[in-house]
């Protein structure tokens, strides 16, 4: 199982990826795609939306069952993947590389309220 160092985790399957300008790129990890099996849609969430930590940002779905996809932090979705709309299952081939959306935070990014890579390995065994 893939779990890249240079990322944080949420306990939600979630990755986070904190950018240079303050934003934060946001998918599922490798763990996360492979419960789900191959993914057949995925729902992103509005850009402009305004989220709070925890909530809903959007779906992934296989035929097998269906998970939510949740805002790490409080912010404002900037950008979504649009290549995910005609090809879903490029996530289950390339889970770190197929990102779902991007947040601009509404505070900055605390990187420590999440799991670091050894921990999200410990969560997942």
């Amino acid at each position: 199982m893939l779990i890249p160092d240079n990322l944080v985790y949420a306990d939600t399957h979630e990755w986070i990826r904190p950018e240079d300008d303050g934003t934060l790129t946001i998918g599922i990890t490798d763990f996360g795609q492979d419960q789900l099996g191959p993914l057949v849609y995925v729902q992103t969430p509005d850009i402009g939306r305004v989220l709070t930590r925890g909530a809903d940002a959007g779906v992934v779905e296989s035929n097998k069952t269906a998970s939510d996809v949740h805002a790490p932090v409080d912010g404002e979705v900037i950008a979504v993947n649009p290549q995910l709309a005609n090809t879903p299952d490029a996530i289950n081939g390339a889970p770190y590389e197929q990102w779902i959306f991007k947040l601009r935070p509404a505070a900055a990014f605390d990187a420590t309220a999440f799991l670091d890579a050894a921990a999200y390995t410990k969560l997942i065994a």
